[in-house]
């Protein structure tokens, strides 16, 4: 009998202003604005939302988002007080899912919200969410935030099939110096992105690591004006930096 892996345990810590999460380590897992906890305050996060670009401006008024791995719920909690989408989050560390809920304003599920305990590779599997997302989130790390823990072509390949037709993955590499474009190969070869189709856009790394890669299902191309007048439409709604993330990614 193989034994059970152990999951790590959470911990915060508070700096007067910041609340973060902690996994068994000094790694912050995530954080949170103490006074505006619906607010996303990492940068790498704000750019986890790069995908509102992309998708059909219906969705905008209304879509699915999915994130994997919670973190400290920020993303989650952004999809659904402040776009007010149908949110999916999947978790598979009940300590996690405590402690957003006592800590970090993580609403209890309602009928726009879902909040899973499972393995991400094994839920993303399931029929009941393949082509219903618009957004899908991946940020997947354990306590030693050396690399993701799901970084395979089948689970890329799950994960495009989870995504509706115009839908948008939104990746966090953080810690793949050394592994980055194989991490994005990967990811090219479950898309089936030829180069230049606009399937897989990349930021530029902040200057924390994180690099975030963006993968589509079935691109439209868009010019850079409409991006941009998208752009506009995002920050007005939403208060994100979209103007700023024209600036910081570019197409495979």
């Amino acid at each position: 009998m193989t034994k059970k892996k152990t999951l790590p345990d959470v911990t915060l810590s508070e700096d007067g202003k910041l609340r973060y999460l902690h996994l068994d380590s000094i790694w912050i897992q995530g954080s949170m604005w103490i006074d505006k906890p619906f607010d996303l305050h990492l940068e790498y996060i704000q750019r986890m939302m790069a995908g509102l670009l992309f998708l059909p401006e219906v969705s905008l008024k209304g879509g699915h988002a999915m994130q994997l791995g919670l973190g400290s719920a920020a993303l989650t909690k952004f999809c659904h007080k402040r776009l007010r989408w149908q949110t999916t989050a999947v978790e598979i560390n009940p300590q996690v899912v405590a402690a957003c809920r006592q800590w970090f304003k993580l609403p209890f599920d309602d009928a726009r919200l879902s909040v899973k305990l499972n393995d991400a590779a094994q839920e993303i599997k399931l029929a009941e969410h393949a082509g219903q997302v618009d957004l899908l989130h991946v940020d997947l790390y354990d306590h030693t935030a050396d690399a993701p823990v799901l970084d395979t072509q089948t689970f890329y390949r799950d994960c495009f099939h989870a995504l509706n037709d115009g839908g948008v993955m939104a990746v966090n590499l953080f810690g793949r110096l050394a592994g980055f474009e194989l991490s994005v190969a990967k990811i090219e070869a479950a898309f089936k992105a030829q180069p230049g189709d606009g399937s897989i856009r990349v930021f530029k790394p902040t200057r924390e690591g994180n690099q975030i890669v963006l993968a589509q299902r079935n691109p439209v191309l868009a010019s850079r004006d409409e991006l941009a007048a998208r752009a506009d439409v995002i920050e007005a709604a939403h208060g994100l930096p979209a103007k700023k993330w024209l600036k910081n990614f570019s197409k495979r």
